[in-house]
């Protein structure tokens, strides 16, 4: 039992010592208000600023109409990685969505914005 607790004790000093974080150069991008069928296309910058590899396991929109692409290799500590957000802007209106990024991170699930308003051409 002492052996148990003892290897849990390092276990879990472990993570907190190897804690990967990242820090977004912006958590919301507003497109502002943009044409019908312009570029829906936009990039999030960040950092990892943790003492480990991060990497991103996933990523969920709250609909089909934004696309991410999430970065394949790890980012290493010190580095920026960015993630790449494609809105349908076919449909008029206004917009605000929120993307959900799953990683490896001290605080797994992390949660960033786009929003705008699409008019007539």
């Amino acid at each position: 039992m002492k052996t148990i607790l003892t290897f849990g004790f390092f276990f879990l000093i472990s993570i907190v010592v190897n804690a990967q974080e990242f820090q977004f150069d912006k958590e919301l991008i507003n497109y502002g208000k943009i044409a019908k069928d312009s570029d829906g296309e936009r990039i999030f910058t960040f950092t990892n600023v943790g003492n480990a590899p991060l990497l991103i396991t996933d990523i969920k929109t709250s609909c089909d109409c934004a696309v991410p692409k999430k970065p394949e290799a790890p980012i290493m500590p010190g580095q920026k990685g960015s993630i790449t957000v494609a809105y349908d802007t076919s449909k008029t209106g206004g917009f605000s969505k929120v993307i959900t990024i799953f990683s490896n991170a001290k605080n797994n699930r992390k949660t960033i914005k786009i929003k705008g308003y699409i008019s007539k051409k």
